[in-house]
């Protein structure tokens, strides 16, 4: 009779133990992130991609034991291979093309993405997509801790110092322009359609409501309201990962690199001194000024577009050419030289351009979290 109890107590505990799995799995399965799970240690199960509950590290590693990890060596590789260095990985990744279609044909299975641009042509199926839909998850690089900050306003030292009142109204007027871009990122994303933009209205719509999360989100997930701030722990992490991972070939530019600090690339004053001008400026010392994109028109740039259509630079007195990017002399190089007198790049490519001789200065960070992702296929 002992026995049979004992039994009956050991069947009981096991149906227990079983009810509880089942549980656990069913929330499991039933989450929506379209992030990698921290969770687990599989990268792959039955299939040719990746298990929907794979972790981060198991997939970087597959992806780079394999030789498929894709990013375009323009200036955000370093937080690629700052990602692959977490994981001991070698930091060598394969050059991307700017369309998505090596992942799509599997010569890349982690392939670079900006959430606002790439991730969204991967995932939708309007004009141009390639309607993964649920298909593909990501990981963040601000998730990961090697986020390094992009989108930036920045000038030269002489620049700002020989114009100051004009530095501060092209601020004002910017950052009033990305307010409004951000409260209204529908209208925003039309404004920068008509200027030219050559991607479709469903992309750029699409474009405007991502490019928002990355200005009003820091890199811990908080909100951010005074647009333009330049949080000191994420400047100094996108310094330090460029001293590790931006490599010169001048041995001069290799030091100077090692010496910066972020004194020597941005200055906070004029930022400031814009905010709290209730948008009065004294005689401005340069009334007409150019500023020049990192790329294309796209609702990447919408605040500088709604600036210019909403007549907000006008009224600070200013006369504004925006030039798009892309094309033969790149932003820091326009700006150094003085062909425009404001840029628009990432936080890395001023830094390794000051560390090669130029004297720019960043004086507002718009993106306040980066946007970069590592995009993946799972099983289905």
């Amino acid at each position: 009779m002992k026995t049979n109890k004992n039994k009956m107590m050991k069947l009981c505990a096991l149906v227990l133990v079983a009810a509880m799995v089942v549980m656990v799995f069913t929330s499991c399965s039933g989450s929506k992130s379209s992030e990698a799970s921290t969770d687990g240690t599989a990268a792959t199960t039955a299939g040719k991609y990746y298990a929907s509950d794979a972790t981060a590290e198991s997939i970087v590693k597959d992806a780079a034991a394999k030789g498929k990890v894709g990013n375009w060596g323009l200036g955000n590789e370093y937080e690629i291979q700052a990602l692959l260095s977490k994981f001991g990985q070698d930091t060598k990744y394969l050059s991307q093309a700017f369309d998505m279609n090596g992942f799509d044909d599997d010569s890349i299975l982690l392939a670079s993405a900006m959430t606002y641009n790439e991730l969204g042509l991967v995932k939708n199926s309007y004009k141009g997509g390639y309607k993964y839909g649920d298909g593909v998850k990501y990981i963040d690089m601000n998730e990961q801790g090697v986020a390094m900050l992009e989108d930036n306003l920045f000038t030269t030292k002489k620049f700002a110092t020989e114009n100051p009142n004009t530095t501060k109204a092209f601020i004002y007027a910017t950052l009033k322009g990305w307010e409004y871009a951000c409260a209204n990122p529908e209208e925003a994303a039309e404004i920068v359609y008509k200027s030219g933009s050559s991607v479709s209205t469903e992309h750029q719509a699409y474009m405007a409501a991502e490019v928002k999360k990355l200005v009003e989100t820091d890199t811990t997930g908080s909100a951010v309201k005074n647009y333009g701030n330049m949080d000191e722990t994420a400047m100094q992490q996108t310094l330090d990962l460029a001293k590790k991972y931006i490599k010169l070939s001048d041995s001069t530019a290799a030091s100077k690199l090692q010496t910066l600090t972020l004194n020597d690339i941005r200055d906070t004053s004029y930022l400031k001194d814009a905010a709290a001008s209730a948008g009065k400026f004294g005689k401005l010392e340069k009334t007409s000024v150019k500023v020049q994109l990192k790329w294309l028109p796209q609702a990447q740039f919408m605040g500088y577009y709604v600036a210019l259509s909403k007549g907000y630079y006008k009224d600070v007195g200013l006369t504004v050419t925006i030039v798009p990017g892309g094309g033969d002399i790149g932003e820091t190089t326009a700006v150094n030289s003085g062909q425009v007198d404001f840029g628009v790049t990432w936080v890395s490519n001023l830094i390794a351009a000051n560390a090669g001789g130029m004297n720019l200065v960043e004086v507002a960070q718009v993106f306040q979290r980066s946007g970069l992702v590592l995009v993946y296929k799972i099983n289905k």
